[in-house]
């Protein structure tokens, strides 16, 4: 009887090691996350990344996708470029700190000044989950009423017409500015951009009469056209947008083959398990079916655009191409 027990004891614990063992390697990802999470918006308080960083984070929480609990912090630095090196380098072991981003992320690692030598392909791509676009404004009494007007005055005499935007000369706004010219045949680097710190100042300019047009987001002219105080000549989606703006054309109704997209989305380290990344698409896809989620896009101005980490990444690569054909014009490429 003894022998017997013995054999039966030894083979219990056989099956508890295994099972320890599989809990502790493959097995750990079916309780991950097990500890808080920790969304990083690389900016300040206030701005686009933020925001999303936000609204994420308050969705998932409150409709329990996340069980885990959920923090933003904000790292503002070069556009994001400071973040993303410490993130490559020093949390790349980290599965529980995620990050948003959006076309910088592609631009800052190919412009050729303050330039990233990190890009999309150092971490993993995890959800694309709203989408914004580039509108072209003048003052609601400016003499322009069609983008190709300004297109036409730029041809003739580039030192004439002052195109501003809220970001840095290669970035952003620089390359939505830039985009319809470039496309109608103008050489991008003889366009006169100038640079604000951020959207609303650029705003300003604009109203001011120091600027003639203004690149800068779709979802932020709202105010100031239903204010009358603006005319957006063209939007740089392939389709009418909605709303306010549902009768502004896109830039391809004028003729002009360029669309430009200001997607936001998420993003973790490259070492997530494939696992762990069907996690996050499994939770990022229930975010996007969410009412609660549809209600603060709406709230926020964003147009949803769910991708899973899959199509996100090939998007990416997609995108990469447009963002260096138009730094390449502008002779900002890094070589």
């Amino acid at each position: 009887m003894k022998k017997r027990f013995t054999w039966q004891f030894t083979i219990l614990a056989l099956i508890t090691a295994l099972t320890l063992s599989a809990c502790s390697t493959g097995g750990q990802s079916a309780k991950y996350p097990d500890k808080a999470v920790t969304v990083v918006a690389p900016s300040g308080a206030g701005g686009g990344w933020d925001k999303t960083a936000r609204s994420v984070t308050k969705i998932l929480t409150e409709t329990k996708l996340v069980a885990s609990p959920l923090t933003v912090e904000n790292k503002p630095g070069g556009g994001g470029v400071v973040f993303l090196g410490e993130y490559v380098s020093k949390d790349a072991n980290d599965m529980h700190k995620l990050f948003v981003n959006s076309p910088p992320i592609l631009i800052n690692n190919w412009k050729s000044e303050g330039k990233s030598p990190y890009g999309f392909r150092d971490v993993q791509p995890l959800a694309q989950l709203t989408t914004d676009y580039g509108a072209l404004v003048v003052s609601a009494d400016s003499k322009y009423n069609d983008i190709n007007e300004v297109i036409a005055d730029i041809k003739a005499d580039p030192t004439k017409v002052t195109v501003a935007g809220g970001s840095a000369p290669g970035s952003m706004d620089h390359l939505i500015a830039v985009l319809p010219a470039y496309k109608a045949g103008v050489d991008p680097k003889t366009v006169k951009y100038v640079s604000y710190d951020g959207g609303g100042e650029a705003m300003t300019a604009l109203l001011g009469k120091n600027a003639d047009v203004i690149a800068t987001d779709a979802s932020s002219v709202s105010e100031f056209l239903e204010a009358g105080k603006i005319k957006v000549l063209a939007v740089t989606s392939n389709e009418r947008l909605g709303g306010i703006l549902k009768d502004v054309p896109t830039l391809k109704e004028k003729g002009i083959d360029a669309d430009f997209t200001i997607w936001r989305g998420v993003f973790g380290p490259k070492k997530l398990s494939p696992d762990q990344v069907k996690y996050w698409d499994d939770a990022f896809k229930a975010l996007n079916d969410k009412e609660e989620w549809k209600k603060e896009l709406e709230a926020n101005g964003w147009v949803s655009e769910y991708k899973n980490s899959a199509d996100f990444t090939k998007f990416l690569e997609e995108q990469e191409v447009t963002i260096k054909q138009l730094l390449t014009a502008l002779g900002m490429a890094n070589a």
